[in-house]
């Protein structure tokens, strides 16, 4: 094999224009996929990003009253009740936002009163005692709420409750000790609260938050016509309990709304809608690498078929010579692996510059070498299947076309 590099360069050297057109259909190819893969696998984590919550069984149902009474309060509590009591329901609760709704509150939080600076973002989910079993989370310290702690609050209000419950990554973040139970937090300036409970893990309503698992649990009822109800089903009776939660609810009070679209949805439609963007990003992506590749490999297919076609004479005069079957083969492979290793180490040089380019443009990470390690395997093996075909068909050349014309 290696007395057979130097006549390839050389009859390479013969062939500038097709070996450079190839090689740089490797090299764009080995850029462009990549990153493009590095993409794909950035978004599919981003799609199967943990929300905290016990997702099976969960139903959310987006409600807006129709009217202005003096309160909505009195409304809340009977729906709330309602949904409780439908056959099948284990637990619900009413809110203002959950994870993956893609809108909500958001303050900061502070650990001292008169604090201004380094405040640490947190989004604000208001809820009641049945939160913590509806959501499904794992409280790790303290307790859950009591229903004589849940307060009411207007729309013009800044929540401040003397009771809450953080996640593990504010109580992380504030309290590096470990002694976050039973601290005293600011959400509204000069107004305590004292953190009662720790959740493991919750994440905010925004799925391109920088601070994730930044949540506080407060319990509150945000006196507003506009809600959000959690309903947790017992196992196996969510398509029963989803077909009778708007049967009840307009039974106990026909004078609102539930839009037909996201009125009533199962948590698997909430996050399927939430990464629908996502998932769009990663079969393009996809469909875009399975071209380029399909692409290149058809190119390295039609130039070595054109070689094999000009050169069916000079096969001949090898095998007339000796040469063994296996011997033109194995130069048609290296040949082929000469231009593609040609083509991987330029793409290797476009493939860190296009990735430092989004990084600068597009505060993108850097894409991992691995993800570029990988993409030269994939090309040189791609293109030695490629090239196998034709390699095979000018072994099979007779030594009878050497004395044709």
């Amino acid at each position: 094999m290696n007395l057979q590099i130097k006549p390839i360069l050389t009859a390479l050297r013969r062939h500038k224009s097709g070996t450079i057109l190839i090689a740089l259909q490797i090299a764009l190819t080995l850029a462009i996929v990549c990153n493009a893969l590095f993409i794909v696998h950035q978004r599919v984590e981003r799609v199967h990003r943990p929300t905290g919550l016990d997702e099976t069984n969960l139903i959310t149902v987006q409600n807006r009253y129709v009217g202005k009474p003096d309160t909505f309060i009195p409304l809340m509590k009977t729906d709330v009740a309602t949904l409780r009591n439908i056959p099948g329901v284990e637990s619900a609760y009413v809110t203002n936002a959950f994870p993956l709704r893609r809108g909500g509150w958001s303050t900061g939080i502070q650990t001292e009163p008169d604090k201004t600076k380094d405040s640490l973002p947190s989004a604000l989910y208001f809820v009641d005692e049945q939160a913590l079993a509806t959501l499904g989370v794992k409280l790790l310290a303290g307790r859950n709420f009591n229903p004589s702690e849940v307060v009411t609050v207007g729309p013009q209000t800044t929540p401040a409750p003397a009771q809450v419950i953080i996640t593990k990554a504010i109580a992380d973040k504030l309290f590096p000790k470990g002694d976050a139970l039973g601290k005293t937090l600011y959400y509204a300036k000069g107004k305590p609260s004292t953190v009662i409970g720790i959740v493991a893990k919750l994440t905010v309503p925004w799925i391109d938050f920088d601070h994730m698992d930044n949540v506080t649990l407060m319990p509150v009822r945000f006196d507003s016509g506009y809600q959000q109800f959690l309903v947790r089903t017992k196992p196996g009776q969510q398509d029963n309990v989803f077909k009778a939660i708007p049967k009840a609810l307009y039974a106990s009070n026909r004078m609102r709304v539930l839009p037909e679209k996201t009125g009533i949805r199962t948590f698997e439609t909430i996050r399927a809608a939430a990464y629908e963007a996502d998932r769009g990003m990663a079969i393009l992506m996809t469909v875009v690498c399975a071209v380029l590749l399909t692409i290149t490999a058809a190119g390295i297919v039609g130039l070595s078929s054109f070689w094999v076609g000009q050169r069916r004479k000079q096969i001949g005069v090898r095998r007339a010579l000796g040469a063994r079957r296996s011997d033109i083969l194995g130069y048609f492979l290296t040949e082929n692996f000469l231009i593609a290793l040609g083509g991987v180490i330029v793409g290797t040089m476009l493939a860190l510059g296009l990735s430092q380019w989004m990084l600068k443009y597009f505060e993108m990470p850097r894409v991992s070498f691995t993800y570029v390690a990988v993409g030269v395997l994939l090309l040189l093996v791609l293109g030695q299947l490629a090239v196998f075909a034709p390699a095979l068909r000018a072994s099979k050349v007779s030594p009878v076309e050497a004395t044709r014309a």
